[in-house]
């Protein structure tokens, strides 16, 4: 029964968004407009040209970066942002009511993280710092495992980056309230070793490690990799990350395929979806460069956690890394020895599994125990429902 439902909600999932492919060629509406080409710029361009004027005459006009979408080349303007969180949520033991209260307090810390006045300790001597994913925000991601790390024993830190609105590229999905990472993730990876430093000065340690959620894991090892996060993070632990980018259930490596043979299919679907969740497709230009010199950098622990019910992330393979010298890489699914958590993308950060993982990874001893527990896909629980 488990196998075909997974199987029936994969084919749903491919169905619905094939339908949107299929619609807009049979529309006519990739060869009515002009071919776009895969760059922000392009973007622009092509927002302007469907904006209409005010009645006064003005016309708003979208704003282009020119070098973010991969490596570590600058762009004279900025096309996305990261803020600060304000106070904090309650924690929460299922992703779907956090999403409410992300929804309502979008900028809202998670459970006992950004205390600024905390200090490492011996025992734990490097802040741990959290990375949201695509569309989503610090609280919505982390308020069921934010106050689990810091009762551990840690500081915890987190910050709401890659915020860009629709007419800067961001999607339509950056109209609703806290739905963060969807601008260029170069420029994302700027906002989080900016932070990264505020976190190193306030707290006076040498180093943090990282807890990544899907795109924030990719942006963990952008940072690593071009904007001098090497030396200053000894532990970087994902869940569902993007680190090879993602066919989702193949719709998306079906659209690279078009666009290599002319058709910018990705380039029309751009203003739907994001500049980050065009990067984000398995094949961009981004993850040639990310993973030019291999997957990881010398000095580092990789932890890195798939789930096989993971609608996102996928084929699960992708998430996975290879260890080049001097890193070490622990690959793990989340299933072995733990068959009943159902975890999707969203729910595998409100899985008690998943939790267990991320605290045994940051443990010095190594060997915090494991736990087990029913998580249901898409409503999570804690291992409570």
């Amino acid at each position: 029964m488990i196998a075909t439902t997974h199987s029936l909600r994969r084919v749903l999932c491919g169905l619905g968004i094939a339908t949107g492919l299929i619609a807009g060629l049979a529309t006519g509406s990739v060869a009515a407009e002009p071919t776009l080409e895969p760059t922000v710029e392009s973007l622009a361009e092509y927002l302007d040209s469907t904006v209409a004027a005010a009645p006064d005459g003005r016309r708003p006009t979208a704003i282009a970066d020119t070098g973010s979408s991969s490596g570590s080349g600058t762009g004279s303007a900025s096309t996305s942002r990261s803020s600060d969180t304000i106070g904090e949520g309650p924690a929460m033991s299922a992703y779907l009511p956090a999403f409410g209260y992300g929804l309502l307090h979008p900028d809202a810390a998670p459970p006992k993280a950004n205390r600024w006045d905390c200090k490492p300790t011996a025992e734990r001597p490097r802040p741990v710092v959290l990375l949201h994913g695509t569309w989503l925000n610090a609280y919505d991601t982390f308020s069921y495992l934010s106050p689990r790390v810091a009762d551990a024993g840690n500081c915890v830190f987190t910050l709401n980056y890659g915020k860009s609105a629709l007419l800067e590229g961001g999607g339509l999905g950056a109209i609703l309230p806290g739905r963060n990472g969807v601008g260029p993730m170069g420029e994302s990876s700027r906002q989080v070793a900016t932070f990264i430093d505020r976190v190193l000065a306030a707290t006076g340690a040498d180093q943090v490690d990282i807890i990544g959620h899907s795109q924030g894991g990719t942006i963990a090892n952008h940072y690593l990799k071009f904007e001098g996060g090497q030396g200053k993070v000894g532990k970087l632990i994902t869940f569902g990350a993007t680190h090879r980018g993602t066919s989702l259930l193949g719709i998306a490596s079906l659209g690279r395929m078009i666009n290599n043979v002319g058709i910018d299919i990705l380039g029309f679907y751009r203003p739907i979806i994001g500049v980050a969740n065009v990067e984000q497709v398995v094949g961009s230009p981004f993850y040639d460069t990310l993973n030019a010199g291999g997957h990881t950098v010398p000095g580092v622990d990789f932890t890195v956690v798939g789930s096989r019910w993971d609608e996102v992330m996928n084929p699960l393979e992708l998430t996975f890394l290879h260890a080049g010298p001097g890193a070490t890489v622990d690959n793990i699914t989340l299933q072995e020895g733990c068959e009943q958590d159902l975890s999707d993308h969203l729910t595998m950060m409100y899985s008690p599994r998943a939790i267990s993982i991320a605290l045994r990874a940051l443990d010095p001893v190594g060997d915090a125990p494991l736990a087990c527990a029913f998580n249901p896909w898409f409503f999570g629980g804690g291992g409570s429902l």
